[in-house]
């Protein structure tokens, strides 16, 4: 049984809201809840845009916001706040994700991470050069970056369709696969897709990150200490003309990655507080604690937070905000692409033909090409259980791009024509490398065993 699950079954009968909101809460706790949800807003925001209401549409994204005072306020549409604001959180959670990675997880060796940023690596360059080869010297050559990012969320989400039959390698390895790819796309952007800039503004958005690692170093622990210094950073970096991308990724790295006690120390001192809590006891129904007892479920309280690492904390409760309310508000506000004419036609326009061979062919070639060269090199092995034809579908679904597709896209044209040729092209990559990498993979793993 689900431990969380296990943690929220009242103990009397429960009340009127438990019965509401459970089917939320098993929704949410399902593993395509999240690729479910981004691929909704991602249909509504095509059906709003051609349907007769389109207009309205336009005219919510277009609806100017100012946050701040005098001078120090910052006014932008609701498609800016959306795409530079809320996505700061996205790419700061990458970049919690990216950290954690690095240092306990499937980055944190040599040999774990060679196979995996190779592919990589591969998945970015090959798609690079197919768009480039179909856009050379037109008026879309600036949109080389679209086709170089996989969208984490959905081909997680379409290998999951699959259950236990997918072998865990295969799902480490397209996680850390996508981890190294955010890293390069983040790099992508801050280097050729950042305009002009402020570089007073900039200055003191460093001083302010380098305010935040010193606040760490200093054993600093208050996620909402990191959290304003965060907002500030952010502003300046998008004051100074480098993308708020840039700010989420650094400010992930200020986040203290360590525990304040070791493990011992933290066993011991919750067995002293639980021998604590017997000999006070608590109210046998729901009455409020007296003094004492509260003073022990405090202290309780207390040793588990020094037994949690700030960078785990903040990313568990940012993990659900970012699933359940910022990626698919930026797939309403992203995919919404008005197709005047044929979907054959605008899917035949150079930078959409660019953006599907890139994905949808490049992204695969790409991956598995520079997977199979590593092995072959010996600069790395494949992983556990996990042979060539599963780890070719696998670099099919790497050609889901989707949200960080659709992010460079919006970067790369500013000119709305272009941008909707654009996102024809990443929605129609998407889809085909999803349904293509699903179907080969099923095919691959028939018959096969669930773990």
């Amino acid at each position: 049984m689900d431990p969380q699950a296990r943690c929220e079954r009242p103990t009397v009968d429960p009340q009127p809201i438990d019965r509401l909101i459970q089917p939320l809460h098993i929704f949410a706790r399902h593993k395509l809840a999240g690729a479910v949800l981004l691929m909704l807003a991602a249909v509504a925001a095509v059906v709003w845009a051609n349907s007769p209401y389109g207009y309205s549409y336009a005219q919510m994204l277009h609806v100017e916001g100012t946050i701040g005072i005098g001078s120090f306020a910052l006014t932008k549409s609701l498609s800016h706040w959306i795409n530079d604001g809320l996505m700061g959180i996205f790419f700061f959670l990458v970049g919690l994700e990216i950290k954690r990675e690095v240092i306990a997880g499937e980055l944190s060796s040599l040999r774990k991470a060679t196979l995996p940023a190779m592919a990589a690596v591969g998945g970015m360059v090959v798609p690079a050069l197919f768009y480039a080869l179909v856009n050379s010297g037109g008026p879309g050559s600036g949109g080389w970056g679209i086709p170089m990012a996989t969208d984490i969320a959905f081909a997680l989400g379409v290998l999951a369709l699959l259950g236990d039959r997918v072998p865990i390698g295969l799902k480490v390895f397209l996680t850390a696969l996508a981890i190294v790819d955010d890293i390069g796309a983040v790099l992508v952007i801050a280097v050729f897709y950042t305009d002009t800039i402020a570089l007073s503004s900039l200055v003191v958005g460093v001083v302010l990150l380098a305010g935040a690692i010193i606040a760490n170093r200093a054993g600093m622990r208050s996620s909402l200490a990191y959290f304003f210094l965060g907002t500030f950073v952010w502003l300046a970096f998008v004051k100074s003309g480098v993308h708020a991308t840039v700010a989420g990724i650094l400010m992930a790295f200020a986040i203290p990655a360590r525990t304040r006690v070791g493990g011992s120390h933290f066993v011991a001192g919750m067995d002293t507080h639980l021998r604590r809590l017997r000999r006070v006891g608590l109210p046998p129904d729901q009455q409020l604690n007296s003094n004492e007892q509260q003073h022990v479920i405090d202290d309780m309280a207390m040793c588990i937070e020094r037994g949690t690492a700030p960078l785990q904390r903040i990313e568990h409760a940012l993990a659900p905000i970012v699933t359940f309310f910022v990626l698919p508000l930026f797939a309403l506000a992203n995919a919404g692409v008005s197709v005047g004419g044929s979907l054959l036609e605008a899917a035949g326009q150079p930078v959409a033909l660019g953006v599907i061979v890139g994905l949808f062919v490049g992204k695969p070639v790409g991956i598995f090409l520079f997977a199979w060269g590593a092995v072959k090199l010996h600069l790395a092995d494949l992983p556990s259980g996990v042979s060539w034809r599963p780890l070719l579908a696998v670099a099919m679904l790497g050609g889901i791009g989707f949200t960080m597709s659709l992010f460079v896209s919006g970067l790369a044209f500013p000119d709305p024509a272009m941008l909707d040729t654009a996102k024809v092209g990443v929605l129609t990559a998407s889809v085909l490398s999803g349904v293509c990498g699903l179907f080969f993979l099923w095919r691959t793993l028939r018959g096969q065993p669930a773990d």
